[in-house]
């Protein structure tokens, strides 16, 4: 997509697309700005059409030059970000119906309530790719499905926005990019997503970025490392666990050393405390953690954040045979901390204690971990919330700041002290699912803590509910995997 800057407008474009608020009078005014010649019949027909600028609503002017399209914003003052980018994934939902490879854009009509053009550019990009997706590599090609394809994009603005604008477009597209690279390694299939496919997955992204690097530890390192909590895991399938060390350094000196921490089970059959099938099928989204690391890492060279970034996961399946883990078994993770696995289809934390604890040997006291860890919190918050939760309150602060502006919610729970013994095991330090009943997102939090150092400042987000989009939830985010946790970490990192 090329974009093409444009003082006035000239009508190269076939569609020029106008966000509308909801508000009749706002609408009056924004159609006569035009200057129609048969103005009355416009406004007339506005009428007759019920347009009041909801959500989502189009109408549509058509003449022999341009078709102008506006689109209801459903706000009736001012848009915010989240409204930028909701109404670009309505321009794609109307580009899947009329075909058009020029479109148009007038940033003074899209800049309502705020000024600021480079929120405007991130978001309209953000907004535009996303929209755009599909994970349709398994399926024969819909030859009368109308496919988006824009070729350029004009955007009328004053010569002085234009690099501000630009820059900040290309921020908003790399985020969509590393956002779709995480949906794309959720949505693939279990037998293709493994943990080498992962592993592979990092490599390529180290190779095209000269400022990242990456280990890829084997079995028998993982095991030189004392990580027998991971292995444990690990020993049920026939697919080879991979433990993937990313590491982004930034040029100059980096202002802080952080780890983003994936949880990386690439199918989770429950092991020998077996899932139902209607809890199975979906279990190729367990991996979401992962992905989202990986899409972190894809974006960061062009969101180039002045902070050193260590991506980790531990990735292998949980799977039942004659070597998987048995309830009642006893492991220590790297740190010596014995874990007694009371259910075998508690373990992504499990995994985790090892994750956690290496990336504290690399001398990191910053830590943020993703994973689908519990059924819980969808009882809790539902499906479009991510629990969160933190040992330290500025943490807590900047992140969520950063999840509200990226659209992606998350709703912090406490990390209830009533709750912190919960977990105690009688015959282990640990026990990998509490001893009681309920708050069991709660208790899987206290379960990572353990493993968390004094000192250490930790943030783990559990991702189950938003990490895979059963029904649309906007006009940007189709059904599937959603990289839910991309956009909220990069734009942390770079505001650090």
């Amino acid at each position: 997509m090329e974009l093409i800057f444009r003082k006035e407008e000239n009508q190269e474009e076939e569609v020029l697309f106008v966000p509308t608020l909801k508000d009749d009078k706002a609408i009056t005014n924004l159609i006569k700005s035009f200057d129609y010649e048969d103005e009355k019949d416009v406004l007339a027909r506005v009428k007759k059409e019920n347009f009041k600028g909801n959500k989502g609503q189009v109408f549509v002017i058509h003449d022999d030059k341009q078709v102008l399209v506006f689109i209801g914003t459903g706000q009736a003052k001012k848009l915010t970000t989240e409204d930028f980018r909701k109404t670009a994934g309505h321009i794609i939902a109307y580009l899947k119906k009329y075909k058009a490879n020029k479109i148009g854009l007038i940033s003074k009509h899209w800049l309502k309530g705020s000024s600021d053009i480079s929120l405007l550019a991130q978001s309209l990009a953000e907004g535009i790719y996303l929209a755009n997706y599909n994970f349709d590599k398994y399926k024969k090609t819909d030859k009368e499905a109308i496919k988006v394809d824009i070729k350029e994009l004009y955007v009328y603005l004053l010569a002085s926005q234009k690099v501000k604008f630009t820059k900040a477009w290309e921020l908003g597209k790399s985020l969509a990019e590393g956002t779709i690279l995480a949906r794309d390694l959720v949505n693939e299939p279990a037998g293709t997503m493994t943990p080498q496919f992962l592993a592979d997955t990092a490599r390529e992204i180290a190779k095209t970025n000269k400022n990242i690097t990456v280990k890829i530890l084997e079995e028998d390192k993982i095991a030189k490392l004392k990580m027998d909590a991971f292995l444990s895991i690990a020993k049920g399938s026939h697919e080879a666990p991979k433990f993937i060390h990313l590491i982004y350094k930034p040029i100059g000196k980096a202002k802080d050393k952080i780890a983003i921490v994936g949880k990386g089970i690439t199918f989770d059959s429950g092991g020998l405390n077996i899932k139902p099938w209607e809890g199975m099928y979906d279990m190729k989204v367990d991996m979401a953690g992962a992905a989202t690391v990986l899409g972190v890492f894809e974006a960061l060279a062009v969101s180039n954040p002045k902070v050193e970034v260590h991506g980790i996961i531990a990735a292998c399946e949980n799977m039942p045979s004659g070597n998987a883990v048995k309830p009642g078994d006893i492991v220590k993770n790297m740190q010596g901390k014995s874990i007694e696995i009371a259910h075998t289809d508690a373990e992504g934390r499990v995994t985790l204690a090892d994750s956690l604890a290496y990336a504290q040997k690399q001398g990191i006291n910053k830590i943020v971990d993703l994973a689908t860890l519990t059924g819980s919190v969808v009882v809790a918050l539902g499906s479009q919330y991510a629990g969160f939760f933190a040992n330290n309150n500025k943490l807590a602060k900047d992140i969520l700041k950063q999840a509200e502006s990226s659209g992606e919610t998350m709703w912090q729970l406490p990390l209830a002290p009533e709750y912190k013994e919960m977990n105690k095991s009688k015959v282990a330090d640990i026990r990998n699912i509490s001893n009681t009943k309920g708050g069991g997102s709660i208790m899987a939090a206290w379960f990572l803590d353990y493993f968390i150092e004094e000192g250490v400042e930790w943030a783990h987000i559990d991702i189950a509910g938003p990490a895979y989009i059963e029904k649309s939830i906007n006009s940007y985010t189709p059904v599937g995997g959603a990289g839910f946790g991309v956009r909220t970490i990069l734009n942390w990192l770079r505001n650090i």
